[in-house]
């Protein structure tokens, strides 16, 4: 297709970076189920591949339909999420600042606190819905903002545009979580971001049976960086797991449609329940975020966040006496999960 960039998004979902493929014109990208690849001559690959750790084809398909769909000149996938952020967070030096939204998801925190601030990386973590606090948090060792918006699981929504526009006024990089968004609600690139990064494990896998990450961006020196240290450290997805991943983004638009449909009514509903002591969703008006929720997504999301009268022991409860849902980490998928942060995902 002519001008593929230009086209909506379900459309570039289904066809960006997915041409028939070579000899048999399959429609579907195969699984280049393989570790190595033939070169012509000593150091002379065809077509760019030499070993599946560095490219795949499978790989390179899924890293240019992801790109595509957030908008960013380069896509580069891992075998996780948390994978994504510890290759993003490596590209920094012991010494340099990062200043973090306070509410991040659990895997996140541990890798900050746990893993690279013993290394000499410091991490500040703030309200990033309070521009002046961010502002105070900035000094001349911090190097990249860190947001997650909506955040997990508190779901608090950062003004992407308003941080990424301090963080540029003083030469600091912004990477920003997409992961409760999706691209298809939410492109932080367009916003003024400088690298948008998903577990696409959750929405983007969407049927809850295959791990992975992305990160994408337009920032072609950052993007050498990564993608560097993406073959250096070898934290890649398999082909098999492309191959799926792939298969999920060709519906991620009407899977987003209706995980949003849903959850705006069940919102909706929730709020005028008795024993629930508080319901936060972004599509809501009582959302204290309401208003830029509205001018950065097209729409609230599929997570719901509420609070339970009678402290822990209700909420237990409560969780294990859900029929429909299921107790168990993890979103975007086409089950309705339930869990409790604290003793669960961000234990």
């Amino acid at each position: 297709m002519k001008n593929l960039s230009e086209a909506k998004f379900a459309t570039r979902s289904i066809h960006a970076g997915q041409e028939p493929a070579p000899g048999n014109h399959a429609i579907m990208t195969p699984i280049y189920q393989t570790s190595t690849f033939v070169q012509s001559s000593p150091g002379e690959y065809v077509e760019g591949y030499d070993y599946s750790r560095s490219a795949n084809p499978t790989r390179t398909a899924l890293e240019k339909n992801i790109a595509s769909l957030e908008g960013g000149d380069r896509g580069i996938s891992f075998s996780s999420g948390c994978a994504a952020t510890s290759t993003v967070i490596n590209t920094l030096r012991p010494g340099d600042r990062v200043v973090s939204a306070d509410d991040v998801y659990g895997g996140t925190y541990r890798l900050f606190e746990n893993v690279f601030r013993p290394m000499g990386i410091h991490f500040d973590f703030v309200d990033l819905c309070d521009l002046d606090a961010l502002s105070a948090a900035i000094n001349s060792d911090t190097k990249v903002i860190w947001i997650e918006s909506p955040t997990n699981p508190l779901l608090k929504v950062i003004d992407i545009e308003a941080v990424s526009d301090i963080a540029r006024k003083n030469g600091i990089k912004t990477v920003v979580d997409n992961t409760f968004a999706s691209p298809y609600l939410q492109n932080p690139l367009s916003l003024g971001a400088d690298l948008v990064l998903h577990s696409t494990t959750k929405y983007i896998g969407g049927q809850s049976d295959v791990i992975g990450g992305v990160v994408v961006t337009s920032d072609a020196e950052w993007a050498d960086r990564i993608a560097y240290l993406q073959n250096a450290i070898g934290s890649v997805p398999a082909p098999m797991d492309c191959f799926l991943l792939l298969r999920s983004t060709k519906t991620l638009a009407v899977r987003m449609e209706k995980h949003c449909e849903n959850a705006l009514y069940l919102a909706e509903w929730l709020s005028g329940q008795p024993g629930i002591a508080s319901v936060t969703y972004p599509g809501l008006k009582t959302h204290p975020q309401y208003d830029v929720a509205c001018k950065q997504m097209k729409a609230g999301g599929g997570i719901i966040t509420i609070e339970v009268d009678g402290g822990l022991e209700a909420s237990r409860t409560f969780l294990e006496s859900v029929s429909l849902f299921s107790l168990a980490e993890s979103l975007g998928g086409v089950e309705s999960l339930i869990e409790h942060p604290a003793i669960m995902t961000h234990a």
